[in-house]
């Protein structure tokens, strides 16, 4: 009975010292730091406006944050996305920053906010979206097929995205041609 108490205690120790191990690598990061990244990309943003999603946490304890992209978000509210410059540190996320009121006033937006990517390449608006059905037409050797599907990713003309069967049961890879209709290869 002493040998299964003290076994037990050492198995508690253990599993205590892996769980204290396993956090203290992990770092959270913090508004005050997302902040000073959007401000580093031109967007006077403070601390206080800005709105974690999610808790956000790095392998390091202050990763160098950019901005990939900044989006509008209905009428109140715009969505930046961010990521840590070194890819290992943190996985990307997003947070929201208000456009109401004062805050509006505060944030140095243009006067059309457009959808903003950060990467080198401006970013298209979304020709067709998750959701939307379209009519996919399937190529093959002596095989024309025209199916009506569902979207289940957002995309634009010239992109590739996921497209599913009506009942879901079959899912393709298809090219955007207009926002109504897809082509693929069977």
């Amino acid at each position: 009975m002493l040998h299964r108490r003290i076994a037990a205690m050492v198995i508690l120790w253990f599993a205590a010292t892996l769980t204290a191990a396993s956090q203290s690598n992990r770092f959270s990061i913090t508004r005050d730091q997302v902040a000073n990244a959007i401000d580093g990309a031109g967007m006077q943003v403070s601390a206080g406006q800005v709105t974690l999603l999610s808790n956000i946490v790095s392998a390091t304890g202050n990763p160098a944050l950019k901005v990939e992209s900044i989006e509008k978000w209905g009428d109140r509210k715009i969505v930046v996305r961010l990521e840590c410059t070194n890819p290992g540190e943190c996985l990307p996320f997003i947070v929201a920053v208000p456009l109401s009121g004062a805050a509006q006033e505060r944030l140095a937006l243009p006067p059309q906010l457009e959808p903003v990517s950060f990467s080198g390449k401006p970013r298209e608006p979304d020709t067709i979206r998750a959701g939307s059905t379209a009519v996919l037409f399937l190529e093959g050797p002596h095989v024309h097929i025209q199916l009506s599907v569902v979207c289940l990713e957002n995309g634009s003309i010239g992109q590739s995205i996921r497209v599913a069967t009506r009942d879901r049961r079959l899912t393709f890879m298809a090219e955007i041609l207009t926002n109504a209709t897809l082509r693929g290869q069977l």
